[in-house]
């Protein structure tokens, strides 16, 4: 009960105050309109009517929504609604006396001047009160007072002089949240931006001091502390730009991640972070229709398997946004699933979250999660990836991106699922190593499955390529490598990669699995391919240190099952174009499922029977009977 009781005494005064504010303006209106001078019957008449138009616009009000918002965070969409109910007000009065009283002894102005005056009365109560809130968050009333005044800003005891780089959208709302919360000590000293029209305007009160070559001069003009990048759609080349001059300042930075990153979409000081490598690809932010993503996620049932994975975690939290009843975590490895339960059990209380600590290749232990969770889509991101290390153990890649894939389709269309969504990857395309070969398997098994199915389940597949900081990429492997000194090694100066964020990844995942009918091969557009040695010379950069100076850079020539350059389309494989501009659609080549079938159990069946140095060659010579280009990229190397 006490707690409540300040909500109670709130509302009563803010009642209070607007009746108040409506009958001076009900009053001032006649007094307007009569210069001062109101004639003893025009001001009965106001009087006696009065109480009606005070009750009739607090009613009116109360239906508008003017007594549910919190004053202190007052915005223009409150202004509005104030606008909507006292004009609403306003003409329900009019008719209302026209009705009753025929307008004998009423101004037809007096009902304009009233309007204008309650908009304005009610209006400023409410900035008054969102001011009092700010003024005492900015270092108490005087010193706000001052800053709203004449902009004067108060610094913050002990604040970091901020500089923010990017005078858009994103650098004013930090600014605002800057502003709005008294314990981020921090203390905005001014803009940059290469825009000429925002030079030497100003952001609440806050100038515009340049343009980002100036960086360095305007620093130290106004002892600067940090540097802020608010540029979530820069390019890469806008990015190295500011990087190089962020570095040149001798200042420590940090950046806002794109909005993609951010798994609410809104942008915020907690979401600051360190710059990264990924922030020099200058991706594109990815356009999600979300209400097609909806339909088939909210209130589901989902399952992803490899929860617990780079993609697979990203993945969960994605999938979390749109709210569905029930969220399967599905992963062999115990740390890591128990890593992403413990976040999304915090971040989305209102899910149900469940963890399963199982293997796909154990049949009974999927047939048991579905038949007790019953998911409506499923998200197949289990897998070893690892390509090196798949070449020196085949077996263990047959056994897991095969007849694990199987035993998860199989369950599926067993359960029959509403969508069945597999995780390629670019590596299967003319495939020059195991791990290829295994999930161009992988995507057969899956096309085949939708040819045949009768359930109406739409089995689809998602193939991209390399993804920024994921587990085994090689951006961690260099960033150990800088910081014990180097060397950085490489396998080939030629050697080219696609790469792409891990949210952008995911994101785009559930975009073709809104898009996918059955049967599709949905391929990410990745951009430009990358050279890794331009790559490890960045990251070098990046570190303060410069290439075969401070790091050297060797060339250890092309591991087992690599290539040179990796593919998204294979032989025999036709684009659609799609309504998505970062997706395309391939309508494979189909083989016949009881011949494809009849080979993967022989496959499979020698990987389970004999030791991986007996017939890890055997497995080879198998794989490319089943995927003919695995023989041609074996080659081509």
């Amino acid at each position: 009960m006490r707690k409540r009781f300040p909500i109670y005494f709130n509302l009563v005064a803010i009642v209070c105050i607007d009746i108040i504010l409506t009958g001076i303006a009900w009053y001032s209106a006649f007094l307007l309109r009569f210069n001062f001078n109101i004639p003893a019957f025009y001001l009965n008449m106001a009087l006696k009517v009065m109480p009606t138009v005070i009750l009739a616009k607090i009613v009116i009000f109360y239906f508008f929504n003017l007594y549910r918002g919190m004053w202190r965070f007052t915005s223009i969409i409150d202004l509005f609604n104030i606008i909507k109910a006292s004009v609403s007000s306003t003409f329900i009065i009019f008719f209302f006396i026209i009705f009753f009283n025929d307008l004998r002894g009423f101004s037809r102005s007096v009902f304009i001047i009233d309007n204008v005056l309650t908009i304005l009365l009610v209006s400023v109560s409410r900035i008054c009160v969102r001011l009092y809130f700010e003024m005492k968050s900015e270092g108490g009333i005087n010193g706000g007072l001052a800053y709203r005044l004449w902009g004067v800003k108060k610094n913050r005891k002990d604040g970091v002089n901020l500089l923010i780089i990017g005078a858009g959208n994103t650098g004013e709302k930090i600014f605002r949240e800057i502003l709005d919360n008294g314990n981020l000590k921090y203390n905005v000293v001014g803009f940059l931006d290469d825009n000429q029209a925002k030079q030497r305007k100003r952001i609440h009160g806050v100038p515009v001091m340049g343009t980002i070559a100036e960086l360095s001069s305007v620093a130290e003009r106004f002892d600067a502390h940090e540097i802020l990048i608010a540029v979530p759609s820069a390019t890469s080349d806008q990015m190295r730009t500011i990087v190089k001059h962020c570095k040149d300042s001798g200042l420590p930075f940090k950046t806002l991640p794109g909005i993609g990153e951010l798994i609410d979409g809104r942008v915020s000081v907690s979401a600051i972070r360190e710059v990264a490598y990924r922030d020099l690809l200058g991706r594109e932010i990815v356009y999600m229709e979300e209400d097609r993503i909806g339909k088939y996620i909210a209130g589901k049932r989902v399952l992803v398997t490899g929860a617990g994975g780079s993609i697979g975690s990203e993945l969960c939290r994605q999938i979390c946004r749109f709210n569905p009843d029930t969220l399967i975590l599905f992963d062999q490895a115990e740390s890591s699933l128990y890593g992403i339960d413990l976040e999304l059990r915090n971040n989305f209380s209102q899910i149900n979250i469940v963890s399963v600590l199982g293997d796909i290749r154990s049949r009974n232990r999927l047939f048991n999660t579905f038949n007790i969770h019953r998911p409506n889509n499923v998200f197949h991101a289990a897998a070893y990836k690892h390509v090196p290390m798949l070449e020196a153990h085949p077996r263990e890649a047959v056994l897991n991106n095969i007849e694990g894939a199987k035993n998860v389709i199989d369950t599926a269309e067993m359960f029959e699922v509403e969508r069945f969504v597999l995780v390629s990857t670019d590596k299967a395309v003319r495939p020059a190593n195991v791990m290829g070969a295994t999930k161009r398997i992988a995507e057969l098994m899956v096309q085949e499955h939708n040819c045949s199915d009768s359930s109406g389940i739409r089995f689809i597949t998602v193939r991209f390529g390399n993804v920024i900081g994921s587990v085994g990429s090689v951006v961690p492997l260099f960033k150990k490598q800088i910081k014990h000194g180097g060397p950085v090694t490489i396998t080939h100066p030629d050697v080219t990669r696609y790469f792409m964020t891990i949210p952008e990844a995911s994101q785009l995942i559930l975009q073709a699995g809104a898009m996918g009918k059955g049967g599709e091969i949905f391929i990410l557009k990745m951009g430009k391919p990358v050279k890794i040695a331009e790559m490890a010379k960045d990251l070098i950069k990046f570190s303060g240190l410069e290439p075969d100076k401070d790091i050297k850079i060797e060339y250890i020539g092309l591991r087992p099952g690599e290539k040179l350059y990796e593919e998204l389309i294979t032989k025999g494989e036709d684009i659609v174009p799609t309504e998505h501009k970062k997706i395309m659609v391939l309508n494979g080549q189909i083989c016949l499922q009881e011949q494809l079938d009849m080979k993967i159990d022989r496959l499979i069946a020698t990987a389970q029977a004999r030791d991986e140095d007996q017939n890890g060659e055997q497995i080879r010579r198998m794989l490319r009977q089943i995927v003919p280009a695995y023989a041609a990229g074996c080659n081509k190397g």
